[in-house]
């Protein structure tokens, strides 16, 4: 077990959203926010792009080893994607939050209720970030002029798929003003940090200072 340093526990912090919600731009603010925060690197079966590096962009496994690390519990959530897989390595993700580290993980609503529901799941944070209004989030994809008019009318019929879970996450967020929200997501992230689970050591304490009670009576 590695040192743990910060006196408490890691979280496994999921962020989700229909794309165009701002997701993204919010975990890179969490990211710039605390250095201590990590991005949690995903294993994937199809081959790496130019310019994408092993252990960095992604973890790059054979079909064969992938099927083996969920077979042996090693993924944290899984999944099928256009003829690949995807997933969350467990191993560095534990070794992270035994060293009071905290994990980001930016997944769709199949991927976090995966995780909940593993072994790590008691130590996350689930967080879900709705727009405005329907109207907007089409207005924001249309704004980034990343894609075209065929993929981002796929992205918005997808998207009703996503906001309809939103029930099953700890913290659901309307993105009305991004710095608003930022700083919401920031409190939020404290809080849960304080979370009595979040800190193994505040027995060992509880029982000195019944001990010192005790001397003293």
């Amino acid at each position: 077990m590695s040192e743990n340093t910060n006196n408490r526990r890691g979280l496994l912090i999921i962020l989700s959203s229909p794309s165009g919600a701002g997701k993204s731009t919010l975990s890179r603010r969490l990211l710039d926010w605390d250095p201590s925060l990590s991005f949690s690197v995903s294993a994937t079966t199809r081959a790496p792009r130019p310019g994408e590096v092993d252990g960095e962009h992604y973890h790059f496994l054979e079909e064969d080893a992938f099927k083996r690390q969920v077979a042996d519990d090693g993924m944290l959530e899984h999944a099928h994607v256009f003829g690949n897989f995807y997933g969350s390595p467990k191993a560095p993700v534990q070794k992270a939050i035994e060293s009071g580290r905290d994990v980001l993980f930016d997944i769709d609503w199949q991927g976090a209720q995966q995780i909940v529901n593993s072994s790590l799941g008691q130590h996350t944070l689930s967080v879900f970030i709705l727009p405005p209004s329907i109207v907007e989030l089409r207005r924001r994809l249309i704004g980034r002029g990343q894609d075209s008019d065929d993929v981002i009318s796929k992205r918005m019929q997808k998207s009703w798929d996503e906001i309809s879970h939103w029930g099953s996450y700890d913290y659901v967020l309307v993105n009305d003003d991004l710095d608003r929200t930022f700083e919401d997501l920031k409190t939020i992230v404290t809080a849960t940090r304080l979370r009595r689970l979040q800190q193994p050591r505040l027995v060992e304490h509880a029982r000195g200072l019944q001990s010192e009670f005790q001397e003293l009576s």
